[in-house]
């Protein structure tokens, strides 16, 4: 009897570290995304490398690698890792492509997407995931994870006969019966994207200043209030619980040095947050759907997000070429 089929839409970085992560454990895997994404696999092979040291080769002819979307056709569980961007342009190719019950994980940031692909692709049966690694492409076909954590994904029966390809894939995962919580529990770690693409900085060089953390800080704050506001409770999705974010950030260099090396999350020198790489590249960033979610929950409220607001207009800038910001820079930037 053959395993399930499993495709990857919007194969970059992160679809590339997960469907290469499940192709080696055995599972069939089809890679749906750019030419150049595809083109470094072609030739290289996909590597996947992590933080703890593991170094796993998947041979190119083991994957299916397109660019051509009919390949949902053929998919039993279809994980979208598209930008949140591009999430509707993903449920219409669903919508076209994928047999009507097909499942559909939604593994992207922000808080809207699967709501959104079960809109566009209402015959599909689509479950929210939310996958807190990090992962940077170092070279053609070379992914390497370079935080820590476990995916999260509905506690759903539609997802049991996809269990024991992730079982035997190696990546951590938890089944969770609240994923709104979980998913505005990421984004509020996912505040600090926009700060790491400000400071022009990797992850660990910006978190290791106090300026940058206190500006993280207070857009957390911030958010954390408006959630509070309206009854929505984020849930703890790393070592550190969420709520404690802000205070932690806020504490001089020496003291988080000394707190995160005890029991944070380990960062390694590579990694850098998504929204960095998409204005290194020269793309749009998913401001809208981190940010500019916090600004739009509180018009939601009758209420003002005057933090996350100047940190959306802080990014569009740098969309358009504004350079990095030294820390000082930023905090004055973000007072009122």
């Amino acid at each position: 009897m053959r395993g399930p089929r499993i495709a990857v839409f919007g194969a970059g970085s992160i679809g590339c570290y997960v469907g290469g992560r499940l192709a080696a454990g055995g599972a069939d895997v089809t890679l749906i995304g750019r030419a150049r994404i595809l083109d470094g696999i072609r030739a290289n092979g996909l590597r996947l490398t992590d933080l703890m040291g593991g170094d796993v080769h998947v041979p190119a002819d083991r994957l299916g690698l397109t660019e051509d979307p009919a390949a949902l056709a053929t998919a039993d569980l279809v994980i979208v890792t598209t930008k949140a961007l591009a999430t509707d342009e993903a449920g219409a190719a669903m919508a076209t492509h994928a047999r009507p019950g097909t499942v559909v994980l939604s593994l992207q940031n922000g808080v809207s997407n699967a709501d959104r692909l079960a809109t566009t692709a209402p015959a599909a049966k689509v479950l929210a995931g939310m996958i807190p690694q990090n992962v940077a492409e170092r070279t053609p076909g070379h992914y390497h994870q370079g935080t820590e954590g476990s995916i999260h994904i509905a506690n759903d029966p539609a997802f049991a006969p996809f269990a024991a390809a992730f079982d035997a894939s190696g990546l951590p995962y938890a089944l969770s019966n609240d994923m709104p919580g979980v998913l505005w529990g990421k984004l509020i770690i996912n505040l600090n994207n926009a700060v790491n693409a400000l400071s022009g900085l990797s992850l660990a060089g910006q978190l290791s200043q106090r300026g940058y953390r206190l500006a993280v800080a207070a857009s957390q704050r911030e958010a954390l209030a408006l959630l509070n506001a309206a009854g929505i409770i984020p849930a703890r999705v790393h070592a550190i619980p969420t709520r404690a974010f802000p205070l932690i950030f806020s504490l001089p260099d020496w003291l988080y040095r000394r707190l995160v090396s005890r029991g944070g999350t380990k960062i390694d020198a590579h990694a850098r947050s998504s929204m960095a790489d998409d204005l290194a590249l020269g793309r749009r960033t998913e401001i809208d759907y981190l940010n500019g979610e916090v600004v739009a929950l509180a018009a939601k409220l009758g209420r003002t997000a005057p933090v996350n607001a100047r940190i959306v207009t802080l990014v569009r800038a740098a969309e358009a070429g504004a350079k990095p910001l030294p820390a000082d820079a930023l905090l004055a930037a973000l007072k009122p």
